[in-house]
C-alpha cells in the first residue's frame, strides 16, 4: 500500500505523520529552523528516510499564511518569513521527487474536523487555531471559504479596539513573551496560565486580557457570520479550563447590548494537534482528484 506523509509546519516546530489510509502514525517532531536551506534540509531528510521504508504516495503539508493552492504561492504573513512569496511547492516537488499539496494550517485543521470530529454534525463553523499566533477557517455550507485574497478565516490579523492584533495578544507565545518581559523568567503560555491559576497577579492580568479579547472576536464573530458552532485548536484547547473561563466573559458581552440573546456554541477539536496533519492527507486527495 502507497503511503502519503503529512507536514505540519508551525513557527516553533514541525511536525511529522505518516498516513497508511487506515490509520496516522506520528513521527518525531523537529525544531523549526530559523532559514529557508536550514527548512529544505529538515523536511528533505525525513522524506527521504520514509521513501527508502516504504512505498510513498505524496508529501502533504500544513502551513501558516495565504496558501494559492493554483500558483503553489504562499502569501500573507507569518513567524516564517522564508516560505512566502515564491512558488515553494514546485521546489519541494522537485526536492522530494513526488506530488506536493499545502493548504493553510488553519483550514487543514478545519476540513479534519469537519469531516469526522467536532464539527462532523454542523454545516457552518468558524475554526480558531490558537498557537504560536492565531490562525483561523471559515466553513459555510461544510466548504472551506478561502475568500478573494485567500484570507478568508484569518482572524488574528483584527485589531479589536486595541493597538496590538488578536494573535499578538491571545497567542500563548506573545502572553509568555509579555510575562516573562516583566518578570525576568523563562516560562511557556502554559507555564504562565499555570502561574495565573495560582494567582500570580501578572500571570493573571496576562491571562484575563488575552480570554477578554478571545471571548470579543468570538462575540463579533458570532454576530458577523453566525456559525453553528466555533471550534478552537492549537495547544490551548488542551486546557480542560477554557471554555468555563470563556463562558462569563462571553456572558458579559452580550449583556451589554440588549439585542444579543444568542450564545455562541463552543467546542474543542477532537483531533488537537493531530487535526492539522489529518486535514492536510484530506486536503492531499481533493487536489489530487482534481
Amino acid at each position: 500500500m502507497e503511503n502519503l506523509i503529512l507536514i505540519d509546519i508551525g513557527g516553533t516546530t514541525i511536525k511529522f505523520g505518516l498516513n497508511t489510509g487506515e490509520k496516522l502514525e506520528l513521527l518525531p517532531a523537529k525544531k523549526t529552523p530559523k532559514t529557508l536551506p536550514e527548512f529544505y534540509q529538515c523536511l528533505e531528510e525525513t522524506v527521504n528516510e520514509l521513501k527508502k521504508q516504504v512505498p510513498i504516495k505524496g508529501v502533504a503539508l500544513s502551513c501558516p499564511g495565504a496558501v494559492d493552492q493554483k500558483t503553489g504561492v504562499i502569501g500573507g504573513d507569518s513567524a516564517l518569513p522564508y516560505i512566502h512569496g515564491f512558488d515553494i511547492r514546485s521546489e519541494l516537488k522537485k526536492r522530494f521527487g513526488l506530488p506536493v499539496s499545502i493548504e493553510n494550517d488553519a483550514n487543514c485543521a478545519a476540513l479534519a474536523e469537519m469531516a469526522s470530529g467536532a464539527g462532523k454534525k454542523v454545516k457552518d463553523a468558524i475554526f480558531l487555531v490558537i498557537g504560536t499566533g492565531v490562525g483561523g477557517a471559515l466553513v459555510v455550507d461544510k466548504k472551506l471559504h478561502h475568500g478573494a485574497h485567500l484570507l478568508g478565516g484569518e482572524f488574528g490579523y483584527l485589531l479589536l479596539g486595541q493597538e496590538m492584533t488578536v494573535s499578538q495578544i491571545v497567542s500563548p507565545v506573545s502572553i509568555a513573551e509579555r510575562y516573562n518581559a516583566k518578570t525576568s523568567q523563562a516560562l511557556s503560555g502554559k507555564e504562565v496560565f499555570a502561574k495565573a491559576q495560582t494567582g500570580d497577579k501578572i500571570a493573571c492580568a496576562e491571562v484575563d486580557n488575552a480570554l477578554q479579547t478571545l471571548a470579543l472576536l468570538i462575540y463579533n464573530l458570532q454576530y458577523s457570520f453566525d456559525p453553528e458552532l466555533f471550534i478552537i485548536g492549537g495547544a490551548i484547547s488542551k486546557n480542560p479550563a477554557l471554555i468555563s473561563m470563556l463562558e462569563p466573559k462571553l456572558a458579559k458581552l452580550r449583556q451589554k447590548v440588549k439585542a444579543a440573546k444568542l450564545e455562541p456554541k463552543i467546542a474543542v477539536c477532537r483531533y488537537y494537534e493531530q487535526a492539522n496533519l489529518l486535514g492536510a492527507a484530506i486536503n492531499f486527495k481533493k487536489m489530487m482528484e482534481g
